[in-house]
């Protein structure tokens, strides 16, 4: 089993900012694999298909970004799905912009997402998949990830996305974080 949990806000007005990196790529992979998240449950959006005989979910959590740690524990425990079975993917202001970095696990690093995630599990052992959005030059951190991309920054965030979602398809089709991680790192 498998489950991909995207990180970002529900609501029209979150759709394109650089907090939804997680919906946006969570998106992609379902495209690929040709599913769609009709299905709410437990303060979540998801869809369940099987792949070469393995259950794989594709979850966006619908709690708002700071509270993902309640969705992503409620799914959890009523499908039993561990925590190595699970993999996060969300927005870095560390990277630069575009720039995907695959972890097995580690501390939140200040990602409130991934706070609320840690404090609900009780465990740093999740595989996650970064995608930069750069530091703020001259704005607040909120107000940073809660805007748009611009169109010079569009082409580069798409490519970024695009890596993700081959990343997390790479770990669907082959098994192995480990070479998924030297693959995409």
């Amino acid at each position: 089993m498998k489950a991909i949990f995207g990180l970002g806000n529900p609501g029209r007005q979150y759709e394109q900012t650089k907090h939804n990196l997680g919906f946006m790529t969570i998106d992609q992979i379902a495209a690929h694999y040709e599913v769609q998240l009709t299905k709410q449950e437990f303060s979540a959006q998801d869809v369940r298909f099987r792949y070469q005989g393995e259950t794989i979910y594709l979850v966006k959590p619908l709690t708002f970004m700071n509270s993902s740690g309640a969705a992503v524990r409620q799914l959890m425990g009523y499908y039993q799905i561990q925590p190595e079975e699970i993999l996060v993917i969300q927005d870095d202001l560390d990277l630069p912009l575009g720039k995907v970095r695959l972890r097995a696990q580690g501390s939140a690093g200040g990602h409130n997402g991934i706070k609320s995630i840690i404090a609900a599990t009780g465990t740093k052992s999740f595989k996650r998949i970064k995608i930069g959005i750069a530091h703020p030059q001259k704005q607040t951190v909120v107000d940073w990830v809660l805007k748009p991309f611009t169109s010079e920054q569009l082409p580069v965030i798409t490519s970024g996305i695009t890596q993700a979602s081959l990343a997390v398809q790479d770990w669907i089709e082959h098994d192995d974080f480990s070479q998924t991680m030297n693959r995409f790192n």
